[in-house]
């Protein structure tokens, strides 16, 4: 078996409390009740029995406190004392109040083991063996002539044997809740776990947009320029594809941050005129997240204004603050901008959507540019957006339900629980214990009728509750209610149709029944109503008895103690129901919801990291040595190999973003981005597509389109692609008439796409300086079946 989910740990711990402070209290003040009652001359040895008994209760509820501090078999030792001292002051006591003292203590007592021993059962097994034989000593020693009472022993049985089915039935359901707790949550750490992936990959991407990828579009796009600025930018783009995005914590000022913004160098400096109210404290997240939105803006800026000057702002708003970034530039259509085009859409717009902030653009051609950041604190605080909680911050609306539904869930499962266990204590006690006595001793019910029609009613009551339950149905207020007038009429008449003198009693089969199929009906609402009903019914019983005569003191007392041995232990079992439901419930689902927050946080981090790392390693072969050699001088972007591979690498960036994109047809949408990059450098592409396109995976779209963009990016002039789709294989083909000699492109395809499961078939055939290069895929048959 498994380790206990912390419902079935709360459960556990909370029963093993019960029964200690429920025994305890019953030991005490039974105790306390028999020594009044007892002659005077057998008080001092009764106290010397009974002290050392309410002392070792004391010492085991201390031990609750510190458990450690107390070995398992002086504890246990510390029990069996309790049951011992208890079983030798009855024939101390003597009388018929010695008889019901000891049974209610020992009774109750052995009740209780099975909770504070609930996980070691042979322990409280021998405990409830133990108090057993010391109530048939007692009995022996009280009445030497008697003959051995066998009843109270076969009630005790039945009493260790319901506990104990009662504790099973609420720890298999609270391990039940805990098991589909468990599912419900690795369901949603599954989905937490992929939108951070899915969050972590759009950050990984904009920042290849914003470094490397720009990077290496500008060189690859010619020479006859300043080349100064490009050994800083590539070491500085090394660094940015070398950090994890997602992990940022603590918060910074965004007003410093912005003071950092880069305006470029030579003829591609932007000169920014600044106005910020600082400090500007947010959370890293968001503010790294409008930096480099801004770093990207001032970036388009040099690239497509057509001026050289801008305008930076930023102030608070409320509880967030506001960026503005304008400029008086050419300006243009944002709902004429290409979605493959990820300057605005990826490194602006979602990046900020990321964090929980907006980004937005306004711009109409020659009218200038104007880009607006907002950050708000309650919207963007759980900046990562995985349902992880950032300390002193409150959790989201979302989260809050779900852990709500979880509280409702394990306490739904806690009270079906208690429900089968009260009802089948209510069926077994009535059946066994109950119907004997109505059975033995009809002849002193003044009428008999009226107590059988009353046994009768309960039955019905416990079958009418019973139905609803087994078929997962709450009661109706109306059959609660008119059940529960029913209950507490069978104990009117119960009551007031036995002699006074037998109250509580022998012959009173329905004084410690009657409270059970009550808190059947009770169970799901506060333990006060209960305990209204238990002071109704005690009040019954108590006027039935004040009514025929002023009783005596031993009277009163075997009343009191007949009271907390039954009705005493129903409303502690009320109260440890009331506690389930409004205290554990709520604990297990916080406890529940921190494990999984914990276990959901180190998922992300160990996915996020991996994510990261194999990333990097498949930029390993190509644009790590190229951002190198750029950054350290070993490269020239002068060289004209120099810029085609830089070119080659900038459209496998540009296929890469085009990844995630939501469109009909992924693959001739990936060799748009690629063909986008070449025509960039003044390269002529014509792409044809024949047939019906159809789903491709994107390990197989990556080896198809890899070779093809090798070519593309060592094109001079012109070329041609061709998508050929038909029911069971899709090829792509590109033809370069002008195609640069240089490493061979297939190994460097092979090395950039790396080992996969996807067969793709790779052709290249070259002539002077035409290249043909064709990659195919086969669609697998099912089962060796054509489905086409």
């Amino acid at each position: 078996m498994g380790r206990p989910g912390s419902g079935e740990r709360l459960v556990i711990l909370a029963l093993e409390r019960f029964g200690v402070w429920l025994r305890s209290i019953v030991v005490c003040l039974c105790g306390a009740l028999g020594i009044v009652s007892a002659d005077t001359a057998d008080i001092p040895l009764a106290v010397c029995l009974l002290v050392p008994a309410f002392l070792a209760c004391g010492v085991r509820l201390y031990a609750l406190r510190r458990p450690h501090m107390f070995p398992l078999a002086l504890l246990w030792t510390l029990d069996a004392a309790v049951v011992v001292l208890t079983g030798l002051s009855q024939p101390v006591i003597g009388g018929e109040s010695a008889n019901v003292m000891v049974e209610a203590m020992v009774g109750i007592s052995v009740v209780a083991f099975q909770y504070e021993w609930a996980t070691r059962p042979p322990a409280g097994a021998a405990l409830a063996v133990l108090g057993a034989a010391v109530c048939v000593l007692g009995d022996i020693l009280s009445s030497p002539g008697d003959g051995l009472d066998v009843v109270p022993l076969v009630r005790m049985l039945i009493q260790v044997c319901l506990s104990r089915a009662a504790y099973l039935i609420v720890r298999a359901l609270a391990r039940a809740a805990d098991r589909s707790a468990a599912v419900r949550a690795a369901a949603r750490r599954e989905r937490e776990v992929a939108a951070a992936r899915r969050a972590s990959e759009r950050e990984y991407l904009a920042t290849l947009h914003d470094t490397a990828s720009a990077t290496l579009l500008m060189v690859s796009q010619g020479d006859g320029r300043d080349w100064s600025w490009l050994p800083p930018r590539a070491r500085q783009d090394l660094e940015a594809m070398s950090a994890v995005p997602g992990f940022e914590t603590g918060s910074v000022d965004l007003a410093a941050l912005l003071g950092c913004v880069p305006e470029g160098e030579g003829q591609a400096r932007v000169r920014l005129k600044t106005r910020i109210e600082g400090p500007l404290a947010i959370p890293s997240g968001p503010g790294l997240a409008i930096f480099n939105g801004v770093r990207e803006a001032v970036t388009n800026v040099a690239r497509h204004a057509g001026v050289r000057e801008a305008q930076l702002r930023a102030w608070t708003e409320g509880d967030g603050a506001v960026v503005e970034l304008s400029d008086t530039g050419r300006g243009f259509d944002p709902l004429a901008v290409p979605a493959r085009r990820r300057g605005i859409s990826g490194s602006i717009v979602a990046r900020m959507h990321a964090v929980g902030g907006t980004a937005t653009v306004t711009s109409r051609p020659d009218d200038g540019t104007r880009v607006q950041w907002r950050w708000h604190g309650p919207t963007g605080a759980s900046q990562a957006g995985h349902g992880t909680q950032v300390p002193g911050v409150p959790r989201p609306p979302r989260a809050q339900a779900q852990h709500t539904a979880d509280v409702r869930f394990i306490r739904g499962r806690l009270l079906r629980g208690t429900q089968l266990a009260v009802l089948l204590i209510s069926l077994v006690w009535q059946f066994t214990i109950s119907l004997r006595r109505l059975v033995v001793h009809q002849d002193v019910y003044r009428p008999a009728w009226a107590q059988t029609a009353s046994f009768v009613c309960l039955a019905v009551v416990a079958v009418v509750g019973g139905a609803y339950l087994l078929r997962g149905r709450r009661l109706p207020p109306t059959v609660r209610w008119g059940s529960l007038g029913s209950v507490l009429a069978v104990s009117a008449v119960c009551a007031f149709t036995l002699p006074a003198e037998l109250s509580t009693g022998a012959p009173d089969w329905a004084f410690g029944l009657v409270g059970w199929h009550a808190l059947f009906l009770l169970a799901d609402l506060r333990v006060r109503v209960f305990a209204a009903f238990l002071g109704a019914h005690v009040g019954l019983n108590a006027t039935a008895v004040f009514l025929s005569g002023a009783p005596s003191a031993a009277q009163w007392a075997t009343l009191g103690i007949s009271t907390i041995g039954s009705c005493g232990f129903q409303l502690s079992v009320g109260v440890l129901m009331s506690y389930l439901l409004h205290g554990t419930a709520p604990a297990a689902g916080t406890a529940a919801a921190q494990e999984e927050e914990m276990r959901t946080r180190e998922r992300i981090h160990e996915d996020m990291q991996r994510d990261h790392k194999e990333r990097y390693r498949a930029l390993t072969a190509t644009t790590v040595p190229l951002l190198v050699g750029l950054g350290h001088g070993v490269l020239s972007p002068h060289d004209e190999e120099v810029r085609l591979r830089c070119g080659v690498e900038a459209a496998r960036m540009r296929r890469l973003f085009a990844e995630g994109d939501a469109v009909l047809d992924p693959l001739l949408n990936e060799l748009r981005a690629c063909v986008e990059v070449v025509e960039h450098r003044g390269v002529t592409v014509s792409l044809s597509v024949r047939g019906k396109p159809g789903e491709v995976p994107v390990e197989v779209r990556r080896r198809l389109i890899d070779p093809v963009a090798v070519t593309l990016g060592r094109t001079r002039s012109t070329a041609r692609v061709t998508v050929v789709w038909t029911p069971r294989a899709v090829r792509v083909s590109v033809v370069s008439e002008d195609c640069a000699g240089g490493r061979d492109t297939e190994e460097a395809a092979e090395a950039h796409s790396g080992a996969t499961n996807a067969k793709v078939d790779v052709a290249r055939t070259t002539r002077g300086g035409s290249v043909w290069v064709e990659a195919g895929w086969s669609r697998p048959a099912i089962s060796g079946v054509d489905l086409t």
